[in-house]
């Protein structure tokens, strides 16, 4: 792996200009754009490969010696099946999410560091619990802080015993805080059963893998999530679920909520054309709940069945 400084101005032409030279002396055979823009067209060119694999892009399709058709009506077919396209011209064609669903490797470290952290947290093997992650990448994308902590709420509530756990990235942390005593007020006495928690990128895998539902935004933990069979209820604001859905096995129970079809939807999540992100304000927190209450009642009915078990029916959109 080479990371690839972000800087401006100036300093961008020079650590261009260094790792186009650290490219070529890589030596690297093929090299394959999957990102389209300038810069890395730029620096697959750079890199001298012998065979150079890249969109039909226009201005950059003569840095590429293998061009890939991307037409604008593909826009609403998942990313990972235009992304696996750009293998066509190395003879492996097409991509299926039950042959090769999203994978993260299992930590033994991990789990076991989650489970001491839920055992002080008074949370034992079979007691079920959901996780609820509230970040996003970017606005378009960042379901109200309210609807989160009203879910919260809802869910203890209507669940004896069901623990809610909330996480977020290093940066929400405020956001978390804010959200979980939110909840906790709304829940009353059941509040207590409203956590929030810092978790590592392992961690949270783990504890999305232990979980029996997961709830969020389409952002990073959401597709940690599609490498689970933990049962998926997957916001989406901006962008649409047959892009962005998690990919896996469709055993696995996955249930997309959205705010329909709508004319700026989806849109390049630069600038709300509306003013009031209708897309996610318009997400209920009711319809929110229904799905985690049948993401619930699945695992209930499937928990300790292995893979060969029945078909794990429940995708939707």
């Amino acid at each position: 792996m080479i990371v690839v400084p972000k800087r401006a101005g100036l300093a961008r032409v020079l650590d261009d200009l260094a790792m186009a030279r650290r490219l070529r002396r890589g030596r690297f055979d093929v090299a394959i754009d999957l990102h389209g823009g300038p810069r890395a067209a730029w620096l697959a060119w750079a890199s001298r490969a012998p065979m150079r694999i890249g969109y039909s892009i226009v201005g950059r399709t003569w840095m590429y010696t293998h061009v890939v058709e991307r037409a604008a009506e593909l826009r609403a077919r998942h990313s990972v099946e235009n992304q696996a396209d750009l293998l066509g011209p190395l003879g492996i064609d097409g991509c299926d999410s039950v042959r090769e669903p999203m994978e993260m490797a299992d930590d033994v470290g991990a789990r076991e560091r989650l489970e001491r952290r839920l055992a002080d947290a008074g949370i034992h093997h079979r007691d079920p619990v959901v996780v609820i992650h509230i970040g996003a990448g970017n606005r378009f994308r960042q379901w109200p802080a309210q609807s989160f902590a009203a879910t919260s709420a809802a869910l203890v509530l209507r669940n004896t015993g069901l623990r809610v756990i909330l996480v977020s990235g290093p940066s929400d942390q405020a956001a978390i805080a804010a959200v979980a005593q939110e909840a906790r007020a709304e829940a009353g006495a059941a509040g207590a059963r409203v956590l929030e928690g810092r978790y590592d990128l392992f961690e949270l895998r783990e504890l999305i893998a232990r979980a029996a539902v997961y709830i969020g935004g389409d952002s990073g933990p959401l597709h940690v999530a599609a490498t689970t069979r933990t049962p998926i209820v997957a916001l989406f604001g901006a962008t649409l679920p047959e892009v962005s859905r998690p990919w896996r096995d469709p055993r696995w129970f996955t249930e997309a909520v959205d705010a329909g079809a709508l004319p700026c939807r989806p849109c390049n999540q630069r600038h709300c054309a509306p003013g009031d992100f209708r897309c996610l304000t318009r997400i209920s927190t009711d319809r929110v709940v229904a799905a985690a209450e049948r993401a619930l009642q699945h695992w209930e009915e499937h928990r300790g069945l292995s893979v060969d078990g029945p078909v794990m029916t429940g995708s939707r959109a």
